[in-house]
């Protein structure tokens, strides 16, 4: 196992600069997930750990070493692709000892550490069958197993279920989840995909445009995102975003803790609305409701209301969120808040 730090870290194609004076520290034995949208920097960040590209300035720490003048080979790091790279004419065996051949591993001993990291997959009866004769889900456990076979202080793996159908990402995720905890290493995930890190993270680091946006537990950063992009980019469906009018200050809350009724309720917050849109998904339907200038979304566990159905929606004080105009959180302690409620609650459309 390992720790992985960033010190003043700097990355930059030409004039492009992906990371700008990052630091960061990941936990030893924890299962990290770097996430954020396409271009935020944190398939970057992987590679950097891997030594596939070299940090503009800045230094890369890996369980306290400088690891920049280390080649990837003897970083102590496997890296697991999304397109899973592995090759087409070996069989399941051959690909998972191809580096361990490599590396002049005695024949005897191959063998063991391949059956024995096989059986960990469940792979044991595929051992002698060609890639194309596997399923996606089986093929991704070939490429964890050539990863484990090298063990690894440290685990990178970059959007490695992308490639799944729906079903099979939700199998796997819980498999990598159980392999973690099996193993005890160190796991950095990279994905776009927030459920992925809301299921699976010990720690979250969301990013966006080469700036970690927060670093925290899923659950903190759900019930205390510290902005409005944390607010928005994690939860499906997103946080409900309004603007109070008053010092360009945004209300926001999700979309489970709004209430429908026919009738005005004493919530805080209590506006007439009608539904748009209803998208029953079984446990759960999701309404969209317009009210004045606003469109929100609401999760509610029951079924009761159709589109184009006039209702109130209500949403209680202590569920509201407040943003600044940069974007920033405002602490529930900040003495503004008072305000802030007083005039939502006289923002109402009837």
């Amino acid at each position: 196992m390992a720790s992985i730090e960033f010190v003043n870290v700097t990355q930059a194609f030409d004039k492009n600069v992906i990371i700008q004076d990052m630091n960061l520290r990941i936990e030893d034995g924890k299962f990290t997930v770097l996430v954020g949208p396409s271009g935020c920097g944190k398939t970057t960040l992987l590679r950097m750990i891997a030594g596939l590209d070299r940090q503009t300035s800045g230094s890369v720490l890996i369980d306290g070493k400088d690891v920049t003048s280390i080649p990837p080979g003897q970083r102590g790091v496997a890296m697991v692709f999304q397109n899973y790279a592995i090759y087409p004419t070996m069989s399941v065996r051959e690909n998972i000892e191809f580096g361990l051949k490599n590396n002049k591993v005695p024949k005897e001993e191959r063998t063991r550490l391949v059956e024995s990291i096989s059986e960990t997959v469940g792979l044991r009866p595929y051992l002698d069958r060609k890639p194309s004769t596997l399923s996606g889900g089986q093929r991704q456990r070939v490429a964890l197993a050539r990863a484990m076979v090298k063990k690894p202080s440290v685990f990178l793996m970059d959007e490695p279920l992308s490639n799944l159908d729906a079903k099979l990402r939700v199998q796997m995720r819980i498999e990598l989840i159980e392999l973690h905890k099996q193993l005890g290493t160190t796991f950095v995930y990279v994905t776009h995909d927030q459920v992925e890190a809301m299921s699976m993270a010990d720690t979250i680091v969301l990013m966006n445009e080469g700036r970690i946006q927060q670093e925290a537990a899923p659950e903190t950063i759900y019930r205390q995102p510290s902005n409005l992009f944390a607010a928005q980019f994690i939860g499906v469906p997103p946080m409900n975003i309004g603007k109070l009018g008053t010092d360009g200050v945004s209300f926001g809350f999700r979309p489970e803790s709004g209430v429908l009724s026919d009738e005005r309720t004493g919530a805080h917050y209590c506006v007439k609305g009608t539904i748009v849109t209803r998208e029953m998904l079984g446990s759960e339907t999701i309404y969209q409701v317009k009210t004045g200038p606003h469109a929100f979304m609401i999760k509610c566990t029951e079924d009761l209301f159709t589109a184009d159905r006039e209702v109130y929606l209500s949403v209680d004080s202590d569920k509201l969120f407040f943003f600044g105009e940069d974007g920033s959180r405002i602490a529930p302690s900040d003495r503004r808040v008072d305000d802030y409620l007083r005039a939502l609650r006289g923002n109402v459309y009837v």
